[in-house]
């Protein structure tokens, strides 16, 4: 077994601290408390399904820090689910809303199980009962969930109806990434893609990019994935490459991402079509398998799946000179090694997919003052932002020489030590 299978997610996760806390102004007192979660929660939930039988299912909280604001992060079904998996995703999330700026801390939540396998009333049963038991735990003033892997704006709305009856009262900033009916922000469907967008579009700047010239690989055909494709397909890129659970499909020529998007959602497939209104007709494509998707000469490419897809096991096949990453945690801190000395460029998870968060804590926002925006106001509002932090990193990595994965951290570390010192620490304490 190789030591990067052997080293946990979370502690791998907790290792990029080393790294970054040798470029950033910091207490050490800080870094000791970033390296545990502050609370961890672990749930049964019983489920009396279809058939009448019960089942008993396994779910998780994880709230990483809150130094900054309330801990803010998602809730995946999924059957890897694991309690490392959410300890590690709810250290990106503290991190990532200090990287944007935004006054949250990072939580995570999830539920071993393959949603795919419940029925709808079967999925509805257990969203309610997971909120049953963590009700205690989250709250719009101590931990904000939202959607996540296999889990959507549905699953949302029925989780802050069961937390608004088990408080007797409607409760719509408990939880993000909602129904519009039920308090969901506009702009938050394509938020993640959009948000790396924008990261895209800065770097087109600052390396005079075509986009036409531009070939771009999307693993993950998802929410994130298909708005990014769709972004940049609007704007020339050309998308060669788009893979889903299944599989995917290649071509050199490119393909027309709206008429992707239809089948996928049409069909629940992903297949090579192009759509003229609602006559879709096949086109060329080469079927590959997500790990050859990884490996294409490409220019561009977009993790928008789940973590640890680029390892030390391909990390010396993987040729695009530019990745960002939409799924959070794609790439081990030992393939991040092979690709900074290589000279690849990486923007990371937790500036690329902030979109989502940040149009979140908007949607928060919204919901506790009872004042809702338009979607030009939800992007007007977004793109400053994303843009502020890019540009705040890229110059912590160019002026301190170190990756932009490092200097991301750098920039998350700062802000939240000091909203860790300003509690007080030992320097403040201790004389010396």
């Amino acid at each position: 077994m190789s030591n990067e299978k052997a080293t946990s997610l979370f502690d791998d996760a907790i290792s990029r601290l080393d790294d970054a806390a040798a470029h950033a102004k910091i207490e050490a007192e800080a870094l000791l408390r970033l390296r545990r979660p502050k609370a961890f929660m672990e749930v049964s939930i019983p489920v009396r399904m279809d058939d009448g039988t019960l089942r008993v299912f396994t779910g998780y909280r994880s709230r990483h820090d809150d130094s900054r604001g309330p801990a803010k992060g998602g809730i995946r079904f999924h059957p890897n689910v694991s309690p490392e998996e959410v300890k590690a995703l709810a250290f990106w999330m503290t991190c990532k809303c200090a990287c944007v700026g935004i006054p949250y801390g990072g939580g995570k939540g999830g539920v071993t199980v393959n949603p795919k396998e419940l029925s709808r009333l079967e999925l509805e049963r257990l969203s309610r009962g997971y909120i049953r038991q963590v009700a205690d735990f989250i709250g719009p003033d101590t931990d904000v969930p939202a959607p996540d892997v296999y889990t959507n704006a549905t699953v949302m709305g029925w989780m802050m109806d069961e937390y608004s009856k088990i408080h007797r009262q409607r409760t719509p900033a408990v939880i993000t990434g909602k129904p519009i009916a039920l308090g969901g922000s506009l702009g938050r469907d394509d938020a993640t893609g959009r948000g790396a967008y924008y990261c895209i579009k800065e770097l087109e700047k600052l390396r005079d990019w075509k986009p036409s010239e531009m070939r771009v690989a999307v693993q993950g055909f998802g929410n994130a994935g298909q708005h990014v494709a769709r972004l940049l397909h609007a704007d020339g890129y050309k998308i060669v490459a788009v893979s889903d659970s299944r599989g995917g499909i290649y071509s050199a020529e490119g393909f027309d991402i709206p008429s992707l998007i239809k089948m996928k959602r049409d069909s629940r497939r992903l297949e090579a079509v192009y759509c003229h209104e609602t006559i879709c007709e096949t086109v060329d494509a080469q079927k590959i398998t997500n790990e050859e998707l990884l490996e294409l000469d490409v220019d561009l490419l977009l993790p928008a799946a789940l973590e640890n897809q680029i390892t030390t096991d391909n990390v010396a096949n993987i040729k695009a000179p530019v990745i960002v990453e939409l799924a959070n945690g794609p790439t081990t801190s030992d393939a991040d090694e092979v690709l900074a000395k290589r000279g690849t460029l990486v923007v990371p998870d937790i500036l690329a997919n902030a979109g989502g968060v940040t149009v979140s804590y908007f949607e928060w926002v919204q919901n506790k003052a009872g004042y809702y925006w338009t979607v030009e106001e939800i992007h007007r509002k977004l793109r400053p932002i994303m843009v502020s932090a890019f540009h705040a990193i890229y110059e912590v990595m160019e002026n301190k020489k170190i990756d932009m994965r490092t200097a991301a951290y750098v920039v998350a570390l700062e802000r939240i030590g000091e909203a860790i010192a300003a509690q007080g620490t030992a320097e403040f304490f201790v004389k010396t």
